[in-house]
């Protein structure tokens, strides 16, 4: 989309949106976004800005929701890890009594 064109939920509101919630529910809600920072509106304003960033809704929305961000975890994980192997191939390895002398700590 050309950048003149884009969409920014801070520019001008002069559209007007209504929705029916359950008066607990939006109470609920009003109190996590508030101790965020944020209004229920600025909350739904941010997340019509990031659906427009990304061209969708900016969250997974499936069944599997939870199975797939422990997916991705994991993953994330695995990678960290691949990673201290290897500084520690590339850097040298420390062994276990050396690291807790440089830690200043005992066993």
């Amino acid at each position: 989309m050309d950048a003149s064109k884009k969409s920014n939920v801070t520019g001008n509101k002069t559209g007007t949106f209504q929705m029916r919630i359950n008066p607990v529910v939006k109470r609920e809600v009003e109190k996590i976004y508030a101790e965020q920072g944020f209004t229920l509106t600025e909350a739904i304003n941010m997340l019509i800005q990031q659906s427009l960033n990304i061209g969708g809704l900016p969250f997974l929305v499936s069944a599997e929701n939870r199975e797939h961000i422990k997916k991705k975890a994991i993953a994330k994980l695995i990678d960290e890890i691949e990673a201290g192997w290897d500084s520690a191939r590339m850097e040298g390895w420390v062994s276990e009594d050396d690291a807790y002398k440089l830690l200043g700590v005992s066993k």
